[in-house]
């Protein structure tokens, strides 16, 4: 389970931290209840990354940013998308939020750090840290989230119910990364 160290200065800023950790909780249903048929899958027509590689795309991205953006952390292991199992991913997307979530909660709680810059590729245009980095990071891990739920669907393994409507109940999954649930 993510737990931030940090204390961002804001309530704001300690919601939005949290919520990344809560982002990260939704990560974890799916691959509690991925069918393990479903990991190594090619994807229909043959094109396209298998879910393995989807989740380690999103581990080893998250380690980018860190690197790139909070050198001073230190990073998780990589996963190897042709070797990794759903155990390992597990446990790596674990550290990996958790490293994130500090980056976050130090970018959004202190002035200094939010002079620097977030930067989500090695190429790109630095983006101010905060926000925006945060609404980045989310939306990336959704759309990699989404990407899993609909190949399983596919290859035959549609996630159980209970797991497509465990990732939007926010106040079961608040408590369950062991915070109080913003009013």
């Amino acid at each position: 389970m993510v737990r931030i160290t940090a204390a961002p200065a804001t309530e704001s800023c300690r919601v939005m931290a949290e919520a990344y950790a809560v982002n990260d909780r939704m990560n974890q249903i799916v691959l509690e209840n991925l069918d393990p048929r479903a990991w190594r899958a090619k994807p229909p027509g043959g094109k396209g990354r298998t879910i393995a590689a989807i989740f380690s795309h999103v581990h080893n991205i998250r380690r980018k940013w860190l690197r790139l953006s909070a050198p001073h952390l230190n990073l998780p292991a990589p996963l190897d998308r042709a070797r990794c199992t759903p155990k390992q991913t597990q446990s790596a997307l674990a550290e990996s939020a958790a490293r994130c979530c500090q980056m976050l909660a130090d970018a959004l709680a202190n002035p200094a750090i939010r002079n620097e810059k977030f930067r989500r590729d090695g190429w790109a245009r630095p983006w101010p840290v905060g926000a925006a980095m945060f609404a980045y990071m989310i939306s990336h891990d959704s759309h990699h989230r989404g990407q899993v739920c609909m190949l399983a669907g596919q290859l035959g393994f549609p996630l159980p119910k209970k797991a497509n409507y465990g990732m939007w109940t926010w106040e079961r999954l608040w408590k369950e990364c062991g915070f109080t649930h913003p009013r």
